[in-house]
C-alpha cells in the first residue's frame, strides 16, 4: 500500500514537472521563406533623333540630293551648265524624278544669292514637277545635301507667272540667300512649251546651335 502510494506521488510529481516545461506542446510552425521579388529591368530612355538642320553647313557646297517635305524622300540633284543663251540646264527628258542645279551658280549653304533648281513637268502628270505643283506649299521644308553636309530651307513664297512676263530677280546672285525651284505649269501648248512657270522661294532655316564644322548627314 505504501509502495503504491509512493509510486502515485512520484507520478504526480513527474506530470507536474512535465506540464511546467516551457516547451510543452507542438513545436511552432516554421515561418515561410521570403519570396524573392524580381527587380524590374529599367526601360532605356530612347535617344531623340538628331536634327540635321541643327548642324548644317556654314559654307556653300555642291548638292547631290534633295528632300522635299510631303513630296519626296531623297531625290537626286545633278549639276548642269547653262546653254549658249545663258539659260540654266534642265535634266534629260527621261529623268523625270531628277532635279537640276545651276552648275557654277550659287551653292546651297552660301550666305547670299539664289540657289537655282528645276525639274520636269510631264503632260501625263507622272514627273517630279507635277508632284511639286500638287503638294509643295508655303511652310514646307527643303533639305539639300551631299555626304557629310546639309543645308535646310523653308518655302516662304509660291508664285506662278506667265512665260512672257518672267519673274524679275529670280536668279539673283547677291542679296538674301534663297533656294528657287522652277517648273513648267499652266497650259501645255506643245512639246516643251508651257504657258506658265511656277516658282517656289525658300529661305534658310536658321540653326543657332550649329557648330562651325558640319556634322555628317545620316
Amino acid at each position: 500500500m505504501i509502495v503504491a502510494l509512493s509510486a502515485a506521488v512520484v507520478l504526480v510529481a513527474l506530470m507536474a514537472w512535465w506540464l511546467s516545461r516551457e516547451d510543452v506542446g507542438p513545436p511552432p510552425a516554421a515561418e515561410p521563406a521570403p519570396v524573392a521579388v524580381p527587380t524590374p529591368t529599367p526601360t532605356p530612355t530612347p535617344t531623340p533623333p538628331v536634327d540635321p538642320c541643327a548642324t548644317q553647313a556654314r559654307a556653300g557646297f555642291v548638292p547631290t540630293t534633295i528632300s522635299v517635305e510631303g513630296v519626296t524622300g531623297r531625290a537626286a540633284v545633278v549639276g548642269l551648265p547653262r546653254d549658249g543663251a545663258g539659260v540654266p540646264g534642265v535634266p534629260p527628258i527621261a529623268d523625270k524624278e531628277v532635279f537640276a542645279w545651276d552648275l557654277g551658280g550659287i551653292e546651297p549653304g552660301s550666305d547670299e544669292g539664289h540657289v537655282l533648281l528645276n525639274t520636269h513637268t510631264w503632260p501625263d502628270g507622272s514627273a517630279m514637277g507635277n508632284r511639286l505643283l500638287a503638294e509643295l506649299e508655303v511652310g514646307d521644308e527643303l533639305r539639300l545635301g551631299r555626304p557629310g553636309k546639309v543645308a535646310c530651307y523653308r518655302v516662304s513664297e509660291r508664285r506662278e507667272v506667265r512665260v512672257e512676263d518672267g519673274a524679275p530677280g529670280w536668279s539673283a546672285k547677291d542679296g538674301p540667300p534663297e533656294v528657287v525651284i522652277v517648273v513648267c505649269s499652266g497650259q501645255r501648248r506643245g512639246p516643251g512649251d508651257w504657258s506658265h512657270r511656277t516658282l517656289w522661294f525658300a529661305e534658310p532655316v536658321l540653326a543657332e546651335t550649329a557648330p562651325a564644322e558640319t556634322a555628317p548627314v545620316s
